[in-house]
């Protein structure tokens, strides 16, 4: 984010860039960053928000573009597991009112069986595919689901897939 724009200015970036006019990058703004749940922090600074917000934020700012798909490399690395677990259930009710495809790259075995439909794990360098897991969880896809016997048993099988990939 752009320290000297507040959150409004941050998350019309990419529309201005792209060259959408003033007021419909407002309008598209304005319900991006609600649909986040930013609403009434439009005017803070970057320097003013949580971790989380911050990535509620960019969030949004690629949300005014409408895409059909997102790349994400590890966008909850830096907050503690708590707020990295809220920003997961909000990617959960983002892709179930947008239905967008994603690449999620995470080193959080639990982030990557809650947010996917297939795990796919990768060897240390060269970086290559070692395992395919296809998590079969339906949407929409509840906060409780962490705590079933079969995250935790899919969960495991990612775990040994890693541990023999970067033995």
């Amino acid at each position: 984010m752009q320290q000297w724009r507040n959150v409004q200015h941050n998350v019309e970036l990419l529309a201005e860039l792209a060259g959408v006019s003033k007021t419909e990058r407002a309008q598209r703004a304005t319900d991006a960053i609600n649909m986040v749940g930013l609403g009434g922090f439009e005017r803070k600074y970057p320097k003013q928000l949580s971790g989380g917000m911050k990535m509620r934020a960019s969030l949004a700012r690629t949300l005014v573009l409408d895409p059909s798909m997102f790349l994400f490399d590890e966008p909850f690395g830096a907050v503690d597991e708590i707020t990295r677990e809220r920003l997961n259930d909000e990617v959960i009710s983002l892709f179930e009112r947008q239905r967008f495809a994603a690449l999620f790259i995470t080193h959080s075995i639990s982030e990557a069986v809650f947010l996917s439909t297939k795990v796919m794990v990768m060897s240390a360098r060269p970086g290559r595919i070692v395992a395919s897991i296809d998590i079969p969880f339906e949407y929409p896809r509840v906060p409780d689901l962490r705590f079933e016997p079969e995250f935790a048993r899919i969960s495991g099988e990612i775990s040994h897939a890693l541990r023999g990939a970067h033995a």
